[in-house]
């Protein structure tokens, strides 16, 4: 009976401890809502793929606390509708840890609120037009203080031009980054003779373009939703025979290289270039091509902070010793990494100082680097968020 009565008791224990070790092992599951189908379905792809590497290296080297990472994606189709859908599924049916993303600002509002129901540490990837607050929320890429002024700049000094004309897509980041280079633009002493906006979803330009012609500004200064509404603009402003000058605020490297010789001449500004001297990004390129081989899509200025922000979430879990929001929160403004951009900190209101690159399209895909900018702060952004 003894002897029973142990072996019951050692069943018992051995099967708590396979529990509980089961339970330790469960993965740590981040979400990444992402439009891979709307206006975002051509760069979407480029950020799983740089997700996917984060979590791999992650996972090959003991994962996080000992725990794997895992990656639950989502469409949001580019819009709010589909964010509200994609938000409730990651968070309340996949249970998600954390979101990761790059979205559309559309996209972006309409999940914060279902963020903060939900209390989870949410890092957006995504340059954008800046101000977006939330106590669940931070931002590892560009915003307009960061971006704009290298190209009002460039066309000032070295085009000079004076007027310039503003094409947008009409929604919070369209006519954020336009609002916010108009007032730049005006600072530096030139002038807007025109600013027009499409929806998120439109691909007729000609009537914006017949009224860009007849105001004969002396550049032209763009920002529509990442992707599609690039594509389109462009060929119509190329097929119109527009050849003035033409910075793009919405455009990624990997974007412009598909447009083929449309985009040539376009300048660019941002974090991130492929071209990049730095052993980081050598290494990085390297390791992208090693997994994705002929499938790979460029890397670019919105799936690298991706890449860069599985590793800050890394960093703050296990400063934190736990996945708890309220302890992941406000790790995350105090740790580092050393990506393909450089060293990312989120410190600065819940955004990060990044080097910035002004860039132009040449006639093969590839940018020319032609002026970089060290550490530029992103400004007054989230003052009231500690």
């Amino acid at each position: 009976m003894k002897i029973l009565k142990w072996f019951q008791i050692s069943l018992t224990t051995s099967a708590c401890l396979v529990a509980l070790g089961a339970h330790a092992a469960e993965p740590i599951k981040i979400g990444i809502p992402i439009g891979l189908s709307g206006a975002n379905s051509v760069v979407a792809p480029s950020v799983v793929q740089a997700a996917q590497l984060a979590v791999e290296e992650i996972n090959a080297k003991g994962g996080v606390l000992g725990r794997q990472l895992q990656l639950e994606v989502a469409d949001d189709g580019s819009g709010a509708a589909g964010a509200q859908k994609a938000f409730d599924s990651l968070i309340y049916q996949k249970k998600v840890d954390a979101l990761i993303s790059m979205e559309t600002s559309a996209a972006r509002n309409a999940g914060l609120p279902i963020v903060s129901r939900g209390k989870l540490p949410y890092i957006y990837t995504s340059f954008y037009e800046g101000r977006s607050c939330n106590p669940y929320m931070y931002v590892n890429a560009w915003v307009p203080n960061q971006q704009v002024a290298p190209i009002v700049d460039f066309f000032m000094a070295a085009k000079s031009a004076k007027t310039f004309f503003l094409i947008g897509s009409d929604y919070s980041f369209g006519r954020g980054m336009l609002d916010f280079t108009k007032t730049y633009i005006g600072k530096k002493g030139g002038k807007v003779v025109g600013e027009e906006y499409l929806p998120m979803d439109g691909s007729d330009w000609t009537a914006v373009i017949n009224k860009l012609k007849s105001a004969k500004p002396d550049a032209i200064i763009t920002s529509t939703a990442g992707g599609a509404p690039n594509v389109t603009l462009t060929k119509q402003l190329r097929a119109a025979g527009i050849t003035l000058p033409y910075g793009n605020l919405a455009v990624d490297e990997g974007t412009a290289k598909d447009m083929g010789s449309d985009a040539e001449g376009m300048v660019i500004s941002g974090s991130y270039l492929t071209s990049i001297a730095s052993a980081k990004n050598k290494e990085f390129l390297a390791a992208m091509q090693k997994k994705f081989g002929a499938d790979l899509k460029t890397p670019n200025d919105l799936s690298v902070p991706q890449y860069e922000a599985v590793y800050l979430y890394k960093a703050a879990v296990e400063k934190a010793g736990a996945t708890a929001a309220e302890k992941v929160i406000p790790a995350l403004a105090t740790v580092s990494f050393e990506g393909p951009r450089g060293l990312i900190q989120m410190s600065k209101q819940r955004h990060a100082p990044l080097t910035m690159y002004l860039g132009q399209v040449q006639k093969d895909g590839g940018i020319k680097l032609l002026e970089s900018f060290k550490n530029v702060d992103p400004g007054n952004q989230c003052p009231n968020l500690k």
